[in-house]
């Protein structure tokens, strides 16, 4: 069984210990500082990342140079993406990224990749809402961004988001699709976090048997 040291001690990162504690998962320590850790123990854990844009930038080489596996919800720094990817692979160190680990949101980029692919060329003109809490440092959303991405691919058409912060809203995502005869939405709404601390919890248990850099969207079809 795996060992987990948590990068972030938020809300998702309380949550995170929560969902090892509900699956019997050690949990090592929950840090704010990941760099404090001492590298013999780093080396036979699993980092699970949920801070700070900034606070990922700084601290991915200490993660990839020394923990076992790492698995990252943080979002915000896809510019830096082809440096992360390489240093985890030089490291030899197993890297499970997510913009969001939600099953029914991987769920749900899985239903836009096809519904893309099928009316493409078919006339419709998408269209991405996103709806987060007052505290959320990014907009629009590493899953926003995602779906975009998703859409881009494989409608042919970049689609317009729009960002919204209100209360403490977890995370609602939604596609619209509209054409001169019809308009589908794909819509995921989350209730709370707790769903985000599954999905990065079966990502960290993933890293058992995958080696390599590897979006969890990619791998949770297969696994």
């Amino acid at each position: 069984m795996i060992k987990v040291i948590i990068s972030g001690y938020g809300k998702m990162g309380h949550m995170i210990e929560d969902e090892l504690k509900r699956r019997n998962i050690e949990l090592i320590e929950a840090s704010e500082d990941i760099t404090s850790t001492e590298p013999t123990i780093a080396k036979d854990c699993v980092c699970i990342d949920f801070t700070t844009p900034q606070a990922f930038r700084s601290n991915y080489p200490f993660i990839a140079r020394h923990f076992k596996a790492a698995v990252v919800g943080t979002t915000g720094w896809n510019d830096i993406f082809t440096e992360v990817k390489k240093t985890f692979e030089d490291c030899g160190t197993t890297l499970i990224y997510s913009s969001n680990f939600s099953l029914g949101v991987n769920a749900l980029f899985a239903a836009i990749t096809a519904a893309s692919k099928m009316l493409r060329e078919a006339g419709y003109m998408p269209r991405i809402e996103e709806i987060h809490h007052i505290h959320k440092l990014d907009a629009p959303s590493g899953t926003a961004k995602t779906i975009g991405e998703l859409v881009k691919q494989n409608l042919g058409i970049e689609p317009q988001i729009s960002s919204f912060r209100e209360g403490e809203v977890p995370g609602t995502h939604s596609l619209t699709l509209t054409s001169e005869c019809d308009r589908l939405t794909l819509r995921h709404e989350a209730f709370s976090r707790q769903g985000f601390a599954r999905g990065a919890v079966a990502a960290a248990l993933l890293t058992e048997n995958i080696a390599g850099v590897h979006d969890f969207s990619e791998i949770i079809i297969t696994h």
